[in-house]
Parts: structure tokens; C-alpha cells; sequence
């Protein structure tokens, strides 16, 4: 990661933030930034919403179980860094989040009376638990998925077992690694000398950084002198050429919290529960094959059908599909209907009525209540390191982030994303089914995201 965060430090730019007055006080939903970012930019009639440049991500894994002397510990270590780094782009954003193996090794297990009685539930199934364990989606390299496979990156799917989610979000990426310096014993935060926390209970088993900004994966691939460096989009702040950030794409906080809106709510939790303001965290690692991405054969008009819908496309493209991305990058991703994909799928009203499936249409069968209003809130973006590459070498990523009410919700989110049933059932050749044959998902993690109050080894203290 280092070699990443030395050119990235180089080739970034100084984002340019509008001044705007943030609340009083900090978000009882720990990912709530809404109050404290810039407003939405009208790019082209479309509202934008770009977080964050930078977001580090470290998993760890506890090598003995935690006593509330920890929880004191973490809770204080967490404070002081909001203290030293304001809650706001040119500071710190943190999120803590927890996986199952966490509370798997509280008294009991997750089937104990303590997670038990506090664990929000499944509305329409109260046996299972909103925080359940990642699984493969249909399209991933995976035993399960015996007959998928990958043209380049042909690597198994692992569901990774970490206790604890750390995500640190900043337009200042030394602000991130000062951070993650004095977690691990540097002694010095913000410039000045502070003993770090006693929390050698926690072994780190990844750190992962993330950055988001129009541009900069085209800085990265020319300075690595990547092949089809000129066919991305300069102004795109993903490596795939297109923006993911429209704000009528991504919901509220509050709709992706256990206990919902009044649009949507899929579970058991009411205000005052422990887990009040709480959510689910998944987080995926994916290794991006550009080199099929901006093949000959993937011209613009290609790729925005593949990464949207095709009926019609939201573009076309230039004259020159190719050059500088062939296309725009910022375009409205509207939502059409759940019956959109199955549209696509049947070719109807598509160009050349081919049968087609886009990647935003298919998704949309599952990330929107009946009234259009999405329930999911995403933070993710670029990456470029080594980690589960075959050769060692860096390669374009995708840190793949999202808050969901329920673990439940981001499985069925995903199993439609992958469209396989559409795929059968409509005869849907692979070339016109969505991305899925450009991404391969390496690892995978849900975790539980407990409201600011209890984010610090939660339910340790009611023992």
C-alpha cells in the first residue's frame, strides 16, 4: 500500500470544497455525512455527490476476547481522534463496524442471550438476524459457482472472518496514515506527541485505500504505463470511465438503518433500542480486468449499455468511441421501473432489440422501495495495490462499500445485480450481460454498523 500512497500523494489534486456550515454535534449514525460534505454539484442537470477523496479501510482480527478496559480504551481513542481531526472533509470521518466473528466470541455466542435480546431481526422472518455472513453472489469464482470462471483474474472468492471494521474517510490522506500510525503505537498524532491506546488485542490483517476523484485514475494508469491508459475517461473518478455518485441514486442514512423510514423497513428495531441507528456494513475487494474493459471490441456505446441499460442507452458516445473514454462519464442513472432489466432482457425497445442487461437496470430490481426511493448508501471507489493479485503487481481495483439495513437486503441486491435469471430465461448472450465478466470479487465481509453511542466493543458493557 505504501508504493499506492506515495504516488497517489503526487498525482492527486487539492479538491475543491464549497464552505458549508456543519450541525452541531456528530451523527448518532456513524456514516451519516450528509450535514458535514459540500452540497451535490449539478453536473450536466444531473446532482453529483462525490465523499471523501481518500478512505482507508483496516480490518483486524482480536486475539483475546475484550474486557470493557478495552471498550474504555477504544471509546476514548476514538474521541481523541475526532478531537485532533474534525469531523469534516479536511479532518476524519469514522466509522467502526463489527463482523460476526466478534459477536460469536462474546458470552454465549450470537445465540446467547446477550446478542440475542439486543440483535435487531428480520421483519418478515424473525428467526434470522439482521447481521448475517457474506455469501458468494451467483456470478462470483466460487465452489459453489462451478461453472463460473474468469478470461484473466480466475481467483476464488474467500469470506473473510474479521472482528473489526475501521473505515477512515479524508480529502487529506496524511490525516489517514497519521491516524492509522498512532492506532499502531506511533505515539504522535497530529503533529504533536500522544501516547497511543493500549489496544495490542487487535492483530491487523488488511489495510486497503480507496480514493475517489475526477481524474486521478487516469494520472495512476499513465504514470504505471497501463495500456489502455488512453481510453479512460481524464475526467472519470473511476477506473470503468463512469460516475456512480448520482444523488437520487443513493439513499438517505436514515433509510439504510435498522429501523428505516417511513418508505421502507425491514426490521425489528425500534428508536431506544440498542442497535437504534445502527446498520450493516459489506465490504468487498475486487480486482477490475480493464484490458477487456477497453478492448477494441468494448467501444463506448458498448460499455455505458453494459454499466447502465440499453433501452435506450443514457449515451451514445463521440465520434471516436475510443479516445478520452469515447463518451461522457457523468450521466443520470434514473430509475425506470423494477421491470426495466426483464425490458432489456427481451430486447424490447433496445438498440438493434439485442437482448441486453445493464448493471444499474438490474440492480434497481432490488435497491428501491415501492415508492423509487433507494435504501442503501454506497462508499466506494478505486484502488490500485497488489493485494490477491497472481503475479504481485499492482492492478486496478474496486473497494467496494455499502450500508444496507439488513444483510439479507444486500444478498438480494446482489443476486439481482448478477441477473442470472434473466440471463436463462431470456437467452442473454454473456457479451451483452451486464459487467459481471470485467469484475472478479476476491473477498467479501458483512459487518454490523452500531449507532455512535455504542461503537466502541458494543454490548460489552451489559454484562
Amino acid at each position: 500500500m505504501l508504493a499506492s500512497v506515495g504516488s497517489l500523494q503526487a498525482l492527486a489534486q487539492p479538491p475543491r470544497r464549497t464552505a458549508r456550515a456543519a450541525p452541531d454535534g456528530l451523527p448518532i449514525v456513524q456514516f451519516d455525512m450528509a450535514g458535514y460534505l459540500p452540497p451535490a454539484e449539478d453536473v450536466g442537470g444531473t446532482l453529483f455527490q462525490l465523499g471523501p477523496v481518500y478512505t482507508l479501510f483496516l480490518t483486524s482480527r482480536l486475539m483475546r476476547p475484550p474486557t470493557t478496559a478495552d471498550q474504555r480504551a477504544l471509546a476514548a481513542a476514538l474521541n481523541t481522534i475526532e478531537a485532533q481531526y474534525p469531523y469534516r472533509p479536511s479532518g476524519i470521518f469514522t466509522c467502526v463496524a463489527y463482523g460476526l466473528p466478534y459477536f460469536n466470541g462474546l458470552p454465549g455466542g450470537a445465540n446467547g442471550d446477550l446478542v440475542a435480546g439486543h440483535m435487531p431481526r428480520l421483519l418478515l422472518d424473525k428467526r434470522r438476524y439482521a447481521l448475517e455472513e457474506a455469501v458468494p453472489a451467483p456470478t462470483d469464482v466460487s465452489p459453489d459457482n462451478p461453472d463460473v470462471s474468469r478470461a484473466t483474474f480466475n481467483i476464488p472468492l474467500a469470506i473473510e472472518q474479521n472482528d473489526i471494521l475501521l473505515t477512515l474517510r479524508s480529502d487529506v490522506q496524511e490525516n489517514l496514515m497519521d491516524v492509522a500510525a498512532w492506532i499502531s503505537g506511533s505515539g504522535i498524532l497530529a503533529g504533536a506527541a500522544l501516547p497511543s491506546p493500549r489496544l495490542d488485542l487487535l492483530e491487523l490483517t488488511s489495510t486497503r485505500l480507496m480514493f475517489v476523484q475526477p481524474g486521478l485514475p487516469r494520472r495512476v494508469a499513465e504514470a504505471e504505463n497501463l495500456p489502455y491508459a488512453g481510453r479512460i475517461p481524464p475526467d472519470s473518478p473511476l477506473w470503468m470511465g463512469f460516475a456512480s455518485h448520482q444523488a437520487d441514486s443513493s439513499g438517505t442514512a436514515a433509510s439504510a438503518t435498522f429501523e428505516g423510514t417511513a418508505s421502507v423497513r425491514f426490521t425489528s428495531a425500534v428508536a431506544g433500542d440498542y442497535f437504534a441507528g445502527g446498520s450493516i456494513q459489506h465490504l468487498s475487494h475486487m480486482i477490475l480486468d480493464l484490458g477487456q474493459w477497453y478492448a477494441d471490441d468494448q467501444p463506448y456505446l458498448e460499455r455505458v449499455q453494459q454499466m447502465f441499460r440499453s433501452n435506450p442507452p443514457p449515451a451514445t458516445g463521440y465520434a471516436d468511441q475510443f479516445a478520452e473514454g469515447g463518451g461522457p462519464v457523468f450521466l443520470a442513472n434514473v430509475f425506470k421501473g423494477r421491470d426495466d432489466a426483464r425490458q432489456n432482457a427481451i430486447g424490447e425497445q433496445t438498440l438493434d432489440g439485442t437482448r441486453r442487461i445493464g448493471h444499474s437496470s438490474a440492480l434497481q430490481r432490488a435497491s428501491r422501495a415501492a415508492d423509487g426511493t433507494p435504501f442503501h448508501v454506497r462508499g466506494d471507489g478505486a484502488g490500485f495495490d497488489s493485494m490477491d493479485t497472481p503475479s504481485g503487481d499492482k492492478l486496478p481495483k474496486l473497494h467496494f462499500s455499502m450500508f444496507v439495513p439488513t444483510a439479507e437486503v444486500f444478498e438480494r441486491m446482489r443476486r439481482y445485480q448478477a441477473a442470472t435469471d434473466l440471463a436463462t430465461a431470456y437467452d442473454v448472450p454473456p457479451r451483452h450481460a451486464g459487467i459481471e465478466r470485467f469484475t472478479t470479487v476476491t473477498r467479501r465481509q458483512n459487518f454490523l454498523v452500531p449507532p455512535r453511542e455504542h461503537r466502541a466493543f458494543p454490548l460489552l458493557e451489559l454484562l
